[in-house]
Parts: C-alpha cells; structure tokens; sequence
C-alpha cells in the first residue's frame, strides 16, 4: 500500500520546488529526473519532444499542448488527443516507447526532451548533442506523481501540477472513505493485453488499483513488475470472484465467457467479466487519469456502495477541469 499513498510527500516536495525557485522561469534549473540522472535546463522551455505517451498526457494536463513539437508514434489512435490536443496528431513522430529516431529529434531542436526509463542509453546520446532529456518511471501512482512534479518544475507549470494533485489527494480520501466499511472484498482477477493468461503480480500498477478499489488482486501470490503469464489450472485454482479485462486487451468479454475450460470459474459462472472501456484512455494504466480507473473497479466490485451515476459524473467533471474537455457521451461502460 506505501506505493498508493500520495499524499503529504508529493505535496510537501512541490511546495520544495516552488519555494526554491526563487530565480524568474527563464533562467538555468537542475533537476533529478526519475533515473536519478541530474538534467540541467538551460532558459524558458518552449519547444518539448514527448516520446511516451504517459508523458505526452501529462503535458495535456499541465497546459503544455502548444510546446510540444514532437510526438510518440500512434498518436492518431489516441481518442484523448482528438478531443484535447487536436494539434497533436499532425505532429513529426519521433518514436516509441522503445525507440527514439535522434535525427528526427534534432531535426526538431528542442529546448526538453522527455523519455521513458528504457530509453537511456538514447537519453545519454543526445546529451552529449546537448539536449537536455528527462527520464521518466510513471510505473506505480506515486511515481506518476513525481513523474509530473518533475515535468511541471523543468516547464514552470508547479501551479497545475499542483492543483493535479491536490485532487487526487482528494479523490483518493474519497475512495478510501467509501470503501472503508467493506468487510468484504471480492477476488478480483485482470487480465493482460494479449491474453487473458496473463495477469499483473502484486508488484504491478493494476494490483494496486484493484486493492484501492475494495478488491483483492487474484494473483497477489504472484512476484514481478510485469504480465505474468498462467496456465489454465492456475487460474481454475484462483477462481476469482470478478474478471476484468485490459482496455487494451486484444479479446473481449465473450472471449472469456465462450472458453469451456473456464466454465468453473466463479466470476464466468456468475457472468461476471467484464472490460474496461477504450472510448479516451486506457484507465487501468498509469496515466494523469488514474483515479477513474480505481473509481470505475469501483462500481464494478461495490455497485451498492458507488454508482454509475457517480462515476460518470466524477469522469465528467475530472476531465473538464483537467483536459479542457465537455464529455457529451455516456463512456464509463
């Protein structure tokens, strides 16, 4: 649970950077990005390369959709980006999450480049070109935090940043406070993108995410950071109560329901399978939009105690305030 509670520390280190930046925006800041790695910022950032999508929506976030010139591939595919950042999609592509093309970077001479973690040893190269590069880890809530604290004090955007947060703080006491008086928490089981035999272990985001949600992760017996893939006994032998499927999933709720060989399995017995929505973002991931994912497991696992109603008007107000964005659509399910 210590990966989940984002209170105190991540206002507390915000309100640190707003009272030592004592310097006006322009001028040089070093800062320590999510590598550990010291990155020296010279002058006003103007011109941002995002080459991860995470970070690329936590720019939308943080009113940053004018600075970025440069974007990660498939962003045509991104509904959140249609609606919020329309701009983007006529954008260079500089990449993926797994490759950066640096002469497409240069080309684009930007004043901050952000990249996820795996792309190091591309980060250490176009320093020595002279581009300052962020590294960043959004892998757990806690480090989606630190991940836009860092972004608001390289772009000067702290008081976004940390009106982002406050809600969350607040969102997150909400959820708390809703499912405190749960005595019982449903086996709940996720299923990865590419299969529904492969699952996150409790070291992973979406475990997480289903422990705020007053479940109980099935595969809490399971090491690792990543999709674990199972056999068909071992999940015969988890036999969860509710099964959820990835947003991104490649297969569907009658995927599941139509396999025979999970025909035992309470939450397919019970038809009690369900997918998350794909309609703006794909809320079971780490992304500026995290809390509707924990409040949409939410109704899911506890429709007595949190209603459809509430989400969707929680998910209409969340992105209004933060994206910019009127919702006219019913997109919770």
């Amino acid at each position: 649970m210590k990966k989940i509670l984002l209170g105190f520390s991540i206002v507390l280190a915000l309100s640190f950077l707003g009272c030592n930046r004592t310097a006006p925006p322009a001028l040089d800041r070093t800062l320590i990005d999510q590598a550990g790695r010291s990155v020296s910022i010279t002058g006003s950032v103007e011109r941002i390369v995002s080459g991860y999508y995470i970070s690329t929506t936590a720019l939308i976030t943080l009113g940053l959709t004018d600075k970025l010139v440069g974007i990660e591939a498939r962003a045509a595919e991104r509904p959140i980006y249609k609606l919020a950042a329309p701009n983007f999609l006529n954008l260079p592509v500089v990449g993926t999450s797994r490759e950066i093309n640096i002469e497409n970077t240069l080309a684009l001479k930007p004043d901050l480049i952000i990249l996820p973690i795996r792309l190091r040893q591309s980060a250490e190269i176009l320093e020595e070109l002279g581009l300052p590069v962020l590294l960043v880890n959004p892998e757990s809530p806690q480090e989606l935090m630190e991940m836009i604290i860092l972004i608001a004090a390289a772009t000067d955007t702290e008081k976004k940043a940390l009106s982002l947060i406050e809600h969350y703080n607040r969102s997150l006491e909400e959820i708390k406070e809703v499912t405190l008086p749960i005595t019982e928490k449903p086996l709940t089981y996720i299923g990865g993108v590419g299969s529904y035999l492969t699952t996150a272990p409790k070291d992973m985001y979406q475990s997480s995410m289903i422990e705020l949600a007053g479940g109980i992760n099935a595969a809490h017996s399971l090491n690792g950071t990543s999709w674990q893939t199972i056999s068909y006994e071992q999940l015969l032998a988890m036999n969860p109560d509710y099964f959820i499927i990835s947003a991104d999933a490649q297969y569907n709720v009658e995927d599941v329901l139509g396999d025979n060989r999970l025909s035992n399995i309470s939450a397919v017995s019970n038809g009690r399978v369900y997918k998350m929505p794909l309609n703006l973002e794909a809320w079971d991931s780490p992304i500026p939009s995290f809390t509707i994912g924990i409040r949409w497991i939410l109704n899911i696992l506890h429709k007595d105690i949190y209603s459809k109603e509430a989400l969707a008007e929680y998910i209409t107000n969340f992105y209004l305030q933060f994206y910019g964005i009127q919702l006219t659509d019913n997109i919770e399910q």
